[in-house]
Formats: C-alpha cells, sequence, structure tokens
C-alpha cells in the first residue's frame, strides 16, 4: 500500500480547505471536507492556539488518519494563564499567575518533546519556559517556584499527575491576574509620568541628554522613543536653509 503524508500546522478546531491543506490533499484524491472536519474535531481542545497535524493517505484506498501533535509548551501556558502573550519584559513585568497542577499538565502533554526523565524535571523545565513569559507560578518567580519543587513542596501533587483545579482556586487565579494587569497599569502610568516630568525640565536641551538623563531614571527604552520627540537636527536645519537660495 503506497502512503503519502502531508505534515501542516493548523489553528486548533479552525482548519479549512484553504491553502496549504486543500491544495496539498487535492491531489491525494480524498474527500477534503472529511479530513477537514477530522482535523478540526482532534484539535478542538486547541482553539487559539496553532497545532502540528499530520494526514496520512493510503493512494490505493483514499482512507486517511489525522495524527495531532500539541502545541509548543509557551502556547500552552499561555492558554492556561487566560491570556493573549506573555510579557515582553518578563523578568520586571509579570502578566499572570498559574498554579502548579497547570504547570503539571504542561508538562504532561509535552513530556515527549522535553529533555526531563521524570516529571518533576519536566515540570521544572516548564516552570523555566513560564519564567520567559512572564508567568509567576503558585505566586512565585520561577527560581522560587523551582527551589520550592526541588525541596519537595509539590510532591503530592507530582506523584498524583494533579491537573485538574476547583471553581475556588480558578476564582483565585482570575482574582490574581487583574491584579498583576492593574499592577501594571499602573507602573507603566507613573513611568510615562516620570518619564515627561524630565522631558519638560530638560525642554531645550539636547536630545542626547534628555534621553541619558531618561536612561538613568530608569525609563524603559520603548517608551523613551515613544515620548522623546523626533529628532529634526541638522539635516532639517540645512534644508531649511537651501531653501532660501
Amino acid at each position: 500500500m503506497a502512503k503519502q503524508s502531508i505534515d501542516a500546522l493548523v489553528n486548533g478546531g479552525q482548519a479549512s480547505a484553504a491553502p496549504p491543506l486543500g491544495p496539498a490533499l487535492g491531489p491525494l484524491g480524498v474527500n477534503i471536507g472529511q479530513v477537514i472536519a477530522e482535523i478540526n474535531k482532534k484539535t478542538a481542545s486547541f482553539k487559539g492556539m496553532q497545532v502540528p497535524i499530520k494526514v496520512t493517505v493510503d493512494t490505493s484506498t483514499k482512507e486517511f488518519e489525522v495524527s495531532v501533535g500539541t502545541p509548543p509548551a509557551s502556547a500552552l501556558l499561555i492558554k492556561e494563564a487566560g491570556i493573549e502573550k506573555g510579557s515582553g519584559k518578563p523578568h520586571v513585568e509579570k502578566v499572570a499567575d498559574i498554579m502548579i497542577e497547570q504547570i503539571i499538565k504542561v508538562a504532561k502533554m509535552k513530556e515527549d518533546n522535553l529533555l526531563g526523565i521524570t516529571l518533576k524535571s519536566r515540570v521544572k523545565e516548564i516552570i523555566g519556559t513560564a519564567n520567559s513569559l512572564g508567568i509567576l507560578v503558585e505566586g512565585m518567580p520561577a527560581k522560587d517556584a523551582i527551589k520550592m519543587v526541588e525541596e519537595g513542596k509539590f510532591d503530592a501533587e507530582i506523584k498524583a499527575e494533579k491537573t485538574e483545579l476547583s471553581a475556588e482556586e480558578l476564582k483565585k487565579l482570575q482574582e490574581e491576574k487583574k491584579k498583576l494587569q492593574d499592577n501594571l497599569e499602573k507602573m507603566h502610568a507613573e513611568q510615562q509620568k516620570k518619564a515627561q516630568d524630565i522631558i519638560d525640565t530638560m525642554k531645550g536641551k539636547e536630545k542626547s541628554a534628555i534621553k541619558v538623563k531618561l536612561h538613568e531614571a530608569g525609563i524603559p527604552e520603548d517608551l523613551i522613543k515613544k515620548l522623546l520627540p523626533a529628532d529634526t537636527g541638522s539635516a532639517g536645519e540645512a534644508k531649511g536653509k537651501g531653501g532660501k537660495k
């Protein structure tokens, strides 16, 4: 039996016959609608994430099989945290907090792609990924959470492979996420006011001097670029002088 395989990345539960799937499946003679329906059925739980899939077709019988991989650990963590994306500055700006059960859940889903031999070691790997996204674990940054794992604080949950949360725990996470978002908004507002005060105080001085002062005050580079007036500099002056010829 001759078999051909097609690998693709689809949006969970939202695959369609549009490129790249449709044109790739067409020459194989399968019922494209049936294949798409099967893909969407098998990837429905990954809604909002991109999922790797493989369609294997028996070209003589036209029978097909759909196998589904798992999204990257980062995408799974973002879904567990209920956020749209990770932090742009994960070391200083935390955007969500998740429980150890959610870490265990992702570690189990990604076990074939992780280096750790034991679930406990894989849990530590996933905590490291959470750190790179600005996601806290049990209210702690990665370094502290990993230390707790190593000290056995979560041994019971890991041994039981606990992955479900109670309604009360889910409510607590939502409250913590809102608190983190409120803190971020407050911090951004304070940084913007501080930066604007410096710019106003140094009005008329060279842009480079203002920039140095902003950096000294700990203002983030992206905010400096946003607030600091564009440099019209000598090029604009030269152009003006040329126009008087």
